[in-house]
């Protein structure tokens, strides 16, 4: 069977981060650990600041940065005004310490890219609230199928598709030899929320995520990282601020309420 998205020619190295939530000691952990990996560039696929934790820090760090930025469905909350009612607790936390600099970022940020036959987006191409690789249902959250997957991607034609927002480390194969990949969360490793029905994400551990993937004259790869930090210390400042959902799921890696 042919597989047309499959050959490549010049080597390339790129690091793709996600949902980073206002996390800087995660976010400087996984950039120092890019630092020794030599690649080429780095994607952020969004979500980058809202959360209970230091939404400033993260987003100093984030726009000192010379990466591919795509805007999250957290990004879009914090720039679109809401009613009290319609804001979640961790934009009400957010929301108020972003100055109007921080605010025009977040705001520039597109919805997707594409670049060296990569494309980027938080969660499907159109639409920044679907997950891409798993689907979520009355039933619970199931891996979705690989046509599933093409389906959602529509026309796409890149050779490797990006995507976060489930929080999870995914590497999914198409038929068609497309590569898709969620490099899982820099800064929240679990989350549970109750839309589109009440379900749990998690990545199993602690650790801060993101992806490495390569390209050779056999076509693309990819890896998927797990980087230690103080997550003691960004669970401390979750409970501080009143979160002990986030804390638990920065300890260990699993949700238990509303962690999003």
């Amino acid at each position: 069977m042919t597989q047309p998205y499959g050959r490549q020619k010049s080597p390339l190295r790129v690091a793709v981060i996600a949902d980073v939530h206002g996390n800087p000691w995660a976010l400087t952990a996984v950039l120092d650990d890019i630092a020794t990996r030599d690649v080429d560039l780095t994607v952020n696929l969004g979500d980058n600041l809202l959360g209970p934790l230091d939404p400033l820090g993260a987003a100093e760090i984030l726009m000192a940065q010379s990466m591919i930025n795509v805007r999250g469905n957290g990004d879009r909350e914090l720039v679109e005004p809401l009613d009290d009612a319609a804001q979640s607790a961790s934009s009400r936390f957010t929301r108020p310490l972003l100055t109007a600099r921080h605010l025009a970022w977040l705001s520039s940020l597109p919805t997707t890219r594409t670049v060296e036959d990569i494309l980027c987006c938080h969660g499907i191409p159109t639409s920044d609230m679907v997950c891409l690789l798993e689907e979520i249902n009355e039933d619970g959250t199931r891996q979705r199928t690989a046509t599933d997957v093409a389906t959602l991607l529509g026309d796409a034609s890149a050779h490797v598709v990006v995507c976060g927002h489930s929080h999870v480390p995914r590497t999914v194969r198409l038929p068609d030899g497309r590569l898709v990949v969620n490099p899982g969360s820099v800064g929240l490793p679990a989350y549970s929320d109750d839309k589109p029905y009440p379900h749990i994400m998690e990545s199993g551990t602690p650790h801060a995520k993101y992806a490495l993937l390569s390209r050779d004259a056999a076509g693309w790869n990819a890896e998927h990282r797990s980087v230690a930090y103080d997550w003691e210390r960004a669970a401390g400042v979750a409970d501080e601020h009143d979160r002990p959902d986030w804390a638990f799921s920065l300890r260990t890696g699993r949700a238990r309420v509303n962690a999003k």
